[in-house]
C-alpha cells in the first residue's frame, strides 16, 4: 500500500480517490496536492515516496523540482516591479540591462519577454554546465546572443532562457536575485517554494526519475539546420539546461535556473496563487488582468502546437485547461507539476511529482483537477 497522509475535508473526498488512483493506476512515485478554496485549505495530501528505491516517505515538508511552472513564479516577481512602477511593460529590456540590446533585440520589451516573443528562444554560443551554476555567465550569454527572429514579430517558447532573461531583468531593477526575492514574497505566504535551494535545505529535495529521452552527447548541433538548431540549443545548450545528468545534484538544487529548477511543495503553489487572486495582495487588480489574458497567440515551433501565452502565466484552454471557468491562468511544468489559480471558483491549487512522464499535462493532474470541480 501507498502511504498517503494529509488532510481532506469530506466535501473533497473525490480529490483523495484521484490522488491514490494515480498511484494504483497511473505509476505515480511520490507526490502532493493542495487546494485552497477562498483562502481555507480543503485538501493537502501527500503520498508515496521520495526516491525511485522507496526507502524516504515524502513528507508535507518535501520539495521536489515542478519545472516549467516555475516560469510564472520568476514572472510574478518581473510584474511585481511593473506595478510598482519601476519599469514599464512597453519599456525595453535594454532600458535597464543596457548589454542586452545588441544583436537585433534593442526594440525587445518587457512584455515581448514575458509572453515569449523577446526573439531570444536558445544561447547561440556553446556552454558548459559550469557556466550554468554562474549567474552572470549565463546572463551575460543571453545578452550577448543574436535574435533569432525580430522581437515582438512571433512567439517561441523560451524554454529556459526565460529564466535568465525574466530573472536577470528583475535583478537589474532591485539589485536582487530572482531567489532571494522569491523568499521575501513566499516567505509570509508560508510558501515553500525556491530557486535555488540551500545546501542545509536539500535533505528535503526528493529524487526526480526521469530518464530522458535525448542527452547532449546524442545532440549533433553541426548537422542540424534552421529552426532544429535553435530548438537544440535551447533545450541542451548548456548540456544540463533542462536538467538533463544533473537534476539530482547539489549543483542543480543549489542554482537559479528560474524556468527550470524551482523547487516547493504543493501547498507552497497553491498558497501562491491563492494570495495572487486576493485582491491587491501580490498584484494590482488591472494588472492581474493583463497578465492572465492571451498575449500571444499561434504556432510553437518547439511545443510543435498552437499555444497561448500570458505574461508568464498560461489562460486556460481547451487544450490545457485549468478547470472549467475562462478566467483560470497557471503554468504547468514537464512531467505534469501544476499551479493554477481560478478568480471566478475562489481556487488555488498545487500539484508536485517526481516521477516525470511526457511533455506537461498528464491523466495524473487532469484527474486531480476534475475531482476537485466535482467537489465544489
Amino acid at each position: 500500500m501507498v502511504p498517503i497522509s494529509g488532510q481532506c475535508d469530506a466535501a473533497f473526498a473525490e480529490v483523495r480517490e484521484a490522488f491514490a488512483g494515480n498511484f494504483a493506476e497511473c505509476g505515480e512515485v511520490g507526490a502532493a496536492v493542495c487546494v485552497i478554496v477562498d483562502g481555507n485549505v480543503v485538501v493537502d495530501l501527500v503520498g508515496g515516496w521520495a526516491d525511485e528505491a522507496q526507502t524516504r516517505r515524502w513528507q508535507a515538508d518535501t520539495l521536489v523540482d515542478y519545472y516549467s511552472a516555475g516560469k510564472a513564479v520568476v514572472a510574478l516577481l518581473a510584474l511585481q516591479i511593473v506595478d510598482s512602477g519601476l519599469i514599464g511593460l512597453d519599456d525595453t529590456l535594454a532600458s535597464v540591462w543596457p548589454e542586452f540590446g545588441g544583436g537585433g533585440k534593442e526594440t525587445a520589451t518587457v512584455r515581448q519577454a514575458l509572453c515569449h516573443r523577446a526573439g531570444v528562444p536558445a544561447i547561440r554560443e556553446l556552454l558548459t554546465n559550469d557556466d550554468l551554476w554562474n549567474w552572470d555567465r549565463m546572463t551575460a550569454a543571453v545578452a550577448a546572443t543574436e535574435a533569432w527572429f525580430e522581437p515582438g514579430t512571433r512567439h517561441v517558447y523560451h524554454t529556459n532562457t526565460f529564466g535568465h532573461l525574466v530573472g536577470e531583468l528583475v535583478r537589474r531593477v532591485t539589485g536582487q536575485m530572482p531567489g532571494d526575492r522569491l523568499r521575501q514574497v513566499a516567505g509570509p505566504l508560508g510558501a515553500d517554494l525556491w530557486c535555488g535551494v540551500p545546501l542545509a535545505e536539500q535533505r528535503r529535495c526528493a529524487d526526480v526519475i526521469w530518464a530522458p529521452s535525448t542527452t547532449i552527447g546524442e545532440v549533433d548541433f553541426a548537422n542540424l539546420s534552421g529552426e532544429a538548431v535553435m530548438i537544440a540549443l535551447g533545450y541542451f545548450n548548456p548540456a544540463g539546461y533542462s536538467s538533463a545528468g544533473v537534476v539530482n545534484t547539489a549543483e542543480w538544487r543549489g542554482a537559479q535556473v528560474p524556468s527550470t529548477n524551482g523547487h516547493g511543495t504543493a501547498t507552497g503553489l497553491a498558497r501562491l496563487y491563492s494570495a495572487i487572486i486576493e485582491p491587491g495582495r501580490l498584484l494590482s487588480g488591472d494588472l492581474l488582468i493583463e497578465a492572465t489574458r492571451p498575449q500571444s497567440e499561434g504556432y510553437c515551433p518547439v511545443l510543435g502546437e498552437d499555444v497561448t501565452f500570458g505574461l508568464g502565466f498560461v489562460p486556460t484552454t481547451a487544450r490545457r485547461p485549468l478547470g472549467p471557468n475562462p478566467r483560470s491562468f497557471g503554468h504547468f511544468g514537464t512531467g505534469g507539476a501544476v499551479g493554477f489559480a481560478d478568480p471566478d471558483a475562489g481556487v488555488g491549487f498545487g500539484y508536485v511529482m517526481n516521477h516525470v512522464i511526457p511533455r506537461w499535462q498528464s491523466t495524473r493532474n487532469r484527474a486531480l483537477i476534475e475531482a476537485v470541480y466535482r467537489s465544489l
